[in-house]
């Protein structure tokens, strides 16, 4: 009897286990499944279909599919023909020119492309800043040019130094003075060489880095005592020979008629050489190889003089053009003084240049500094070459031929009152930017 209770209890529990587990499966399978994804609503006032780089496309009129999403199964859409380039128009239109970045920008540019350095200053001298390229209007042959670079990245420089050694011996002791402060004018991204003149140019070093070792020494080795030209005597009580031998002068310079004893009442007056052409040009031919990014510079420290060179004044400024070489200078000596390094510039017919530098930074956009003592020699030195690294910089396409090689004149105007303008006037088109 009690194995029987056993076995129906056993039963029971059997039973009620099965339907408990029945239960949880009925409930299992009466959950929902998750809701399908659904297609994104189409954007307000787009229709067709939005093609990623292409943007919104038209829906055909019969087209029965949904504007909504794009089929997984559609396919690409063809490639646009290619559209030449339209031809340049010689409109002119006001168009943002693009930005250098960086401090030393690469320029990809076209063949015809001209770059143009602009010093600005206001009545006082100093330079100003903060000019947009809207302020700048540039005209080449008296033609309007669009604007398609402007800078006002600081640019490294390429400085070849010429110094004039015919300066009187007090003039030359004031500049060797100041040759030591020109390595502080110079930073580590500049490179700088050396000239010097009496008659012919000597190079004393090649291209070295502004703040390299070389520079200092080659600049302690490079000086010179000067000249202390005398005055010669013709005629007159100071003329004739005061001790006699033989019959004739002790010192034959002295001599009338020189050393062949000639009764010529005359003896030749020896002349001045200043060969400042010869210098700037070699100079200048050293400079050329140097690279297009670069900013080339000649600074001449000299009284301006001129008379011995081979080079004329022309051929050396058209070398200069032809190159983009831009000369500046710190007049020191006779044309450093108020008024008469004014009146230097008037030039008597067969007589020699008294100063011909400001010549040289007009026809290349340079700059002219005037100075009399070594303090103000040294300050100029980091004046100019500040001036020269920071400046604005405008490109434009030039609208003439590659090909001819003619003379290209360039004006730089800003709609600002009472400021003065640098840049150089124009240029020779050179065979080098074609490349």
């Amino acid at each position: 009897m009690k194995q029987r209770t056993k076995v129906l209890a056993l039963a029971v529990l059997a039973a009620s286990v099965v339907s408990v587990g029945l239960a949880a499966v009925a409930q299992q399978q009466a959950v929902p499944d998750a809701p399908t994804p659904q297609a994104a609503p189409a954007l307000p006032g787009i229709q067709g279909a939005i093609i990623p780089g292409r943007g919104a496309q038209a829906t055909p009129a019969n087209d029965s599919s949904s504007t909504t999403a794009l089929p997984a199964t559609a396919a690409p859409a063809p490639a646009a023909p290619a559209v030449p380039p339209p031809a340049r128009q010689d409109t002119f239109q006001t168009v943002a020119p693009e930005e250098g970045i960086g401090a030393m920008p690469v320029l990809r540019v076209d063949v015809n492309f001209v770059e143009v350095p602009v010093i600005v200053k206001d009545s006082k001298g100093n330079g100003v800043a903060g000019l947009t390229w809207r302020d700048f209007e540039v005209f080449e042959n008296n033609q309007r040019q669009q604007l398609r670079l402007f800078s006002v990245d600081p640019a490294p420089l390429s400085i070849a130094f010429v110094v004039d050694q015919t300066l009187p011996s007090n003039v030359m002791d004031k500049v060797n003075q100041s040759l030591g402060s020109i390595q502080g004018a110079l930073t580590p991204y500049d490179e700088a060489s050396l000239f010097t003149y009496t008659n012919g140019a000597k190079e004393w070093t090649s291209f070295t880095g502004g703040q390299s070792s070389r520079l200092p020494a080659v600049l302690a080795l490079a000086q010179s005592t000067g000249t202390d030209p005398q005055v010669p005597f013709s005629g007159g009580a100071f003329g004739g020979c005061s001790i006699v031998k033989n019959g004739g002068c002790v010192d034959p310079n002295v001599q009338r008629g020189g050393s062949t004893g000639n009764t010529d009442n005359t003896i030749s007056i020896p002349k001045e050489i200043h060969t400042l052409n010869d210098a700037i040009l070699q100079a200048a031919k050293e400079l050329s190889t140097r690279p297009k990014e670069r900013r080339r510079i000649i600074y001449v420290v000299s009284d301006g003089k001129e008379y011995g060179s081979k080079a004329t004044w022309k051929e050396v400024v058209r070398y200069l053009q032809t190159n983009k070489i831009a000369v500046y200078a710190t007049v020191v000596g006779e044309s450093a003084r108020w008024g008469e390094g004014w009146l230097d510039r008037f030039h008597l017919p067969f007589e020699m240049y008294d100063n011909i530098l400001y010549k040289y930074t007009a026809a290349t956009g340079g700059d002219m500094d005037a100075e009399g003592g070594t303090n103000g020699i040294e300050k100029s030195y980091a004046k100019i070459a500040a001036e020269a690294r920071n400046q604005y910089t405008l490109g434009y396409l030039s609208h003439e031929s590659i090909y001819d090689g003619k003379y290209r004149s360039i004006d730089v105007r800003v709609g600002r009152p009472g400021l003065t303008v640098t840049a150089k006037p124009g240029y020779y088109p050179s065979a080098q930017d074609y490349k």
